[in-house]
């Protein structure tokens, strides 16, 4: 356990898949969490889960992609757990299409969840890190960022999370904040289970397909994620910053 009681995290999009294993994996290190999505209710067993295994737990909802709400959000959670010092940008949406079939609404959706989601929670809980003189930010990117057939909107926002990280790393590094990404591959999760249907093959026949692409022979679990953004909050990860952890079970250019 390298964090103290004492010290509040904000997981964004955690009432399940990755968020949610994020959550339980920092509070089991010793952070108090507050566990946020758009539906507070959907939260709620999150954080009784992780309130029954003996950590503190708050379940917030927030509408990241809009700023009174963001900003609401940070105020109560500083207010009811203490001041938040890290913090997971893991909210995201999809709305796959083609160029030439997507509309205009969903590609204004996907990047303001993911981008400026991401800009309005870090904005609203940089000034308790910074008060604090040590904050963790940790943006969830993805593969995509490579590039994916049908993703022109996600992977943007993906790509652009990338920029943003490293931008903040150097703005807000001399205040002892490191802000660093983390790039899924395919992990198991309602997301990728919602692509199986969308292809009309069964989440077992994705997943079989996906692991032989993958050099390690399997998918990933949000777990393995939630791994490395316990890495990242760490004391001892102190000295990394700006960078994009892929974690999809092999190298990616």
């Amino acid at each position: 356990m390298t964090a103290t009681r004492d010290r509040v995290a904000i997981v964004t999009g955690a009432a399940r898949g990755i968020g949610e294993s994020v959550a339980a994996r920092l509070a089991a290190d010793g952070f108090a969490v507050a566990v946020l999505d758009l539906d507070e209710d959907a939260c709620k067993p999150v954080a009784a889960r992780i309130e029954a295994a003996g950590g503190r737990a708050l379940a917030v909802g927030a509408d990241v992609a809009d700023e009174q709400s963001a900003d609401r959000a940070v105020a109560r959670v500083a207010a009811e757990l203490g001041p938040p010092v890290a913090l997971v940008n893991n909210a995201g949406i999809t709305r796959d299409n083609l160029l030439f079939k997507m509309p205009a609404a969903d590609w204004d959706a996907v990047m303001n969840v993911h981008l400026r989601g991401s800009f309005l929670m870090s904005r609203a809980a940089q000034r308790h890190m910074t008060e604090a003189g040590w904050g963790r930010i940790v943006n969830l990117s993805s593969t995509s960022a490579l590039g994916n057939r049908g993703q022109a909107n996600y992977s943007a926002a993906k790509a652009g999370l990338q920029g943003f990280t490293k931008t903040l790393a150097i703005e807000l590094g001399r205040f002892g904040i490191t802000v660093n990404a983390i790039a899924p591959g395919f992990i198991e999760t309602e997301m990728t289970a919602a692509t199986a249907r969308r292809l009309g093959i069964t989440f077992e026949e994705l997943k079989a397909l996906a692991a032989k692409e993958i050099p390690v022979g399997r998918t990933g679990l949000p777990e393995d994620i939630a791994a490395a953004a316990s890495f990242f909050c760490r004391d001892d990860a102190s000295f990394v910053s700006g960078q994009v952890l892929y974690v999809a079970g092999g190298p990616k250019d």
